[in-house]
Formats: structure tokens, sequence, C-alpha cells
């Protein structure tokens, strides 16, 4: 993408602790988040994820600690100016009415817009060169409401991507997506990060292709446990299995690795919620 290149963000977490009604999904937990960083969120369902992107966007509360974003913390950031450092794609988008393609994009320019609101030429090409970048420039005319559900997710992040801000969080950006599709979005992520320095976090429940992709990983227990690191330091078969609770062998076939259940879990050591 060839649009206005901004200053690079540094996020932070500083003792933060979340909570799911009597559960504890991340304690005491104290990281920073560098540009040019493109890090993986992974972990079983329920163990966090989405409460993290959230939590890191601003948008809950943690029940302890706080997040920083360059040495400010967030929750006193002003929202328009919050929204033109960070950028979030949501789980899932509902179209509650019809509109195009690239008028569901340019919405996402919103917080760099003046005045009375109206879309300058520089959106416009921001909007065309994030579409262009996921494969989606021929679709800019047509009908939201008429997107599979596949499209849809790549519109949702060319809109994310549109709104050019240094620090990305996406929760689940590859759902709905066949193999071809992820991969085009985690290369397209991955140079949109290392060419701008920006700062990249997505949720995934494929370990392979985080350890193919991202550069770090942060691994949730959902018992208040996290790893964070490299991400073939973390996504490991040891870390892994203990997190997913069945047990995962490292497959080698040359330079090429993948995490793969165990052919015969005969003995499940690291089954949660199992009495020792």
């Amino acid at each position: 993408m060839n649009t206005r290149v901004s200053a690079a963000a540094t996020l932070h977490a500083d003792q933060l602790t979340l909570q799911a009604g009597s559960r504890t999904l991340l304690d005491d937990f104290t990281h920073t988040f560098y540009p040019g960083e493109l890090w993986c969120i992974a972990g079983p369902n329920g163990a966090g994820k989405t409460t993290l992107i959230s939590t890191l966007a601003g948008l809950l509360r943690p029940a302890k600690g706080h997040i920083e974003l360059d040495g400010r913390r967030v929750s006193e950031w002003p929202l328009a100016r919050l929204a033109q450092r960070r950028a979030l794609m949501p789980q899932a988008s509902h179209d509650a009415f019809s509109a195009s393609v690239l008028d569901v994009v340019l919405l996402n320019r919103f917080p760099h817009l003046n005045g009375w609101g109206w879309e300058r030429d520089e959106d416009r090409t921001a909007a065309h060169a994030a579409l262009d970048t996921l494969g989606l420039a021929d679709f800019a005319a047509r009908d939201v409401l008429s997107l599979s559900g596949g499209e849809r997710q790549r519109v949702a992040l060319a809109a994310a991507l549109c709104q050019d801000a240094p620090l990305l969080l996406l929760d689940e950006p590859l759902a709905h997506l066949d193999l071809h599709h992820q991969i085009d979005c985690l290369e397209a992520l991955s140079a949109w990060t290392r060419g701008a320095g920006r700062t990249v976090m997505f949720s995934c429940h494929d370990l392979n292709l985080a350890r193919r992709f991202a550069t770090h990983a942060l691994l949730l227990e959902g018992n208040g446990v996290a790893h964070a690191g490299r991400a073939r330091d973390v996504l490991t078969p040891e870390l892994a299995s203990r997190a997913f609770g069945y047990p995962l062998v490292l497959i080698r076939d040359g330079d090429d690795e993948a995490l793969m259940p165990a052919l015969r879990p005969l003995l499940r050591p690291y089954a949660r919620n199992e009495p020792a």
C-alpha cells in the first residue's frame, strides 16, 4: 500500500490481569510489543484471546494493571486520536444495510477526516490500495450484502489496513477463509508490518500458520498463565500440548516443520481440567 506511513507505535501491558467471572484468564502479565513485530495470540477456546484484544484496544477495563500506547495509558487517549494510532478488526462484522465495498472500507478513514467529514482523494486512494493489497480491487463496486463470509472477512481486514494506524489488532482475521486466502492475508500482513515498522497482533487457531508467518507468539493457557516470545520458541509441542490439553508432536520434513496431534495419545498428561 502506498499510503502515508504513520509513526511507529509501541504497546505495553503492565501487570495485566484479566478475568471472566470467577476465572482468571491472565494473571499479572507484563510485556512490551515493539514496531516491526507480527504477533499471534493463540490458546484454546475460552482462554481469553478476544478479551485480551479488546483490552489492548482500550474497549475493556482489566481487573488489574493497565495498557500503555506510546507511553500513555490507553484510557487517557482522546478517542479520535486513539483511532489514528490503533485499528481494531473485531471477530465478526454485521452489515445492517446495503453499501458498496469501497464505501465500507472508507468508513475506517473517519479518524483522519477533517471539517465536514467528506472523503478526500487520499482517502479513496488509501481504500483502493487496501483492497488491492488483499486481491479485492474488482470488489470495490460490489454490494457488501452480496459477499460470502470469506469475502466479507477480507473486506473487514482491508478496512483495518485502510485506517493506516501503526498498531493493528485483529480478532480471528483468518476465520471463514480457505487456505489460499489465509496465506495471502498473512503474507500481506507480514509485508505490511516489515515495510513500515508497524505492530500487528492477531488471534489464530492454526499453530502451523502462526509458526510460519508470525515473528512472535503469545500463548494463553486460560488459567492465568501466558507464554510470550519468538513464535517458534513459544509454539512448541510441550507448551502447546499443555495449553490445548492434548499431546502434540513436531514433524519435520527437511526445513519444513508442523505441529501434529500425537497418533497414539494413550496417556494424556497435558489434559486440562482433569485431576492429576
